[in-house]
């Protein structure tokens, strides 16, 4: 009679052990009572009848996945290797189990389709200039696919374009080129400026005949420097008129 009893007993402590469940924070238990969804539970501690009902567990953390690399050709021809991260979390512990089979391979999929269907529609320029853009774009398509599975998308960041070594020498001449351009420009506005002001000097030594000569003498002190040997000595050219040489006129 005492060992029935303590089978008895050891298995009604199995049972209450088996009723008993307890989910941390960060997590929900889905309930399912002879196949029919009676919702979620937790956090905490709470009782469930063995046998009759089943507890799915769920997390609500941030779940960060990676995107494997696609090949994408771009609007503009352009192949290209792509690979990204997306972040999301469950916020509808129900949906994400009743609605999908596995809400993360699910998310991951439709990852990784987005990805290229957006990028295919992107040209070279836009997926190396304009990245904020397509992150947002790529976040916004995505997580309207997942809302129906109780799956939210907050963040969708592209980490690496890998192009090939040909696309590379041609961006690089493209730049190089580019930068030739603007030298060029930059030096034609120069010479213009510097024609600019030459002729308003040309102007004011028209209309100041003494001016040339203080130019002349400035030019003077900068040829005489310090290291160098030649003295230079400026004669007016009416000490010449002084003596009666005049220049001969032509006949």
């Amino acid at each position: 009679m005492a060992v029935g009893f303590g089978i008895l007993g050891f298995i009604i402590l199995i049972l209450i052990l088996m009723a008993i469940k307890i989910v941390t924070e960060y997590e929900r238990g889905v309930i399912f009572r002879l196949g029919r969804l009676v919702g979620a539970r937790g956090p905490g501690l709470f009782v469930i009848i063995p046998f009759i009902d089943r507890m799915v567990k769920v997390d609500l953390r941030v779940i960060t996945m990676d995107v494997p690399s696609q090949e994408v050709i771009t609007k503009d021809n352009v192949t290209v290797r792509v690979n990204a991260v997306v972040y999301f979390r469950v916020v509808d512990p129900e949906a994400s189990v009743v609605k999908v089979l596995d809400h993360i391979r699910a998310t991951s999929q439709i990852s990784q389709t987005t990805l290229r269907n957006v990028l295919g529609q992107s040209e070279l320029d836009e997926l190396l200039t304009q990245r904020e853009k397509l992150n947002q774009m790529l976040q916004k398509i995505i997580d309207e696919h997942t809302d129906p599975w109780g799956v939210k998308v907050s963040t969708v960041e592209i980490k690496e374009v890998e192009l090939a070594e040909e696309m590379k020498r041609s961006m690089a001449a493209q730049a190089e080129a580019e930068r030739e351009r603007r030298a060029k420009i930059i030096h034609a506005e120069g010479e213009l400026q510097a024609s600019e002001k030459l002729a308003q000097a040309a102007h004011v030594i028209g209309r100041e005949p003494a001016a040339i000569q203080l130019r002349y003498l400035s030019t003077l002190t900068e040829i005489a420097s310090e290291k160098n040997s030649t003295i230079l000595f400026p004669i007016p050219i009416e000490l010449f008129k002084a003596f009666g040489m005049q220049p001969a006129e032509k006949k």
